[in-house]
């Protein structure tokens, strides 16, 4: 799946997607699709912030009819500017799932759960890892459905110790960026579910983007998937198809392509 060669795969089933090929790389036509959805930090963003061009070619699809929503573990306070800067016409699903909001359709925040267990299971954790920091990354401050510390810590042992607790029905997830404890059931995929049912938005006309763990979930939904990172094995297999360049660079090169 590396090497840089597309290989997009249909998920669902007795759906016919017509396809075609591009510089010998087999994509799908943007009338194929009615929504694209992205991961934000790795996949639109990295550490350096957002490359330039990749705003106009963001644009250029929402312009085509295709509408893009964003789906992150980031607070939704950290995902409005984003949907705002690039003028987006989807909607907004948070903190991996567990908040959801669609402002375009005039739907308000919705929690999907509730974080205080979460925050309650890191302080624990921390009584056993002196090294963790409990009070987590700076964005908690707005978190509500999760809890997220920054790491680097050991994610096995963390999971283990939840695994022998009043806490075994939590999940610890890592994403790169941050390790986020969060409730089973409550992910990307669950959140998407929602979303597209009250678009009227059938998920195997949906591309998912993204470049994470946390991503795998909505990679298992949807008809189209796109991996930006395929130096993890979970998500290089979950992945529909992975793109040469990594992060940002890997949505460009994606986004031309669909262009193109």
């Amino acid at each position: 799946m590396c090497g840089g060669m597309y290989n997009f795969k249909l998920r669902s089933t007795g759906d016919i997607h017509t396809r075609r090929m591009k510089g010998g790389i087999e994509i799908p036509n943007l009338t194929d699709i009615d929504m694209i959805v992205f991961d934000v930090d790795g996949t639109l963003m990295d550490r350096s912030g957002m490359p330039e061009g990749l705003i106009g070619l963001i644009k250029e699809i929402e312009k085509n009819g295709v509408s893009v929503s964003l789906a992150s573990g980031r607070t939704l306070p950290n995902l409005t500017p984003v949907h705002q800067a690039l003028g987006l016409s989807g909607f907004i699903v948070a903190e991996n799932g567990g908040i959801l909001w669609d402002g375009p359709r005039k739907r308000g925040i919705e929690p999907m759960a509730n974080g205080k267990r979460c925050r309650d299971a890191i302080e624990w954790l921390a009584s056993k890892m002196g090294e963790i920091d409990p009070a987590g990354i700076e964005s908690n401050r707005w978190r509500e459905t999760e809890w997220c510390v920054s790491g680097p810590y050991d994610v096995d042992r963390m999971r283990a110790l939840l695994a022998d607790s009043e806490w075994s029905d939590l999940r610890v997830v890592g994403t790169g960026f941050a390790i986020h404890v969060t409730e089973r059931g409550v992910n990307k995929r669950s959140a998407l579910e929602i979303q597209l049912s009250r678009r009227g938005i059938d998920p195997s006309r949906v591309l998912s983007c993204g470049d994470a763990l946390n991503d795998v979930s909505m990679f298992n939904l949807t008809g189209y998937s796109v991996a930006v990172n395929g130096t993890i094995a979970e998500v290089r297999d979950a992945a529909g198809s992975v793109t040469q360049k990594e992060g940002p660079l890997g949505v460009i090169e994606m986004l031309e392509l669909l262009l193109g």
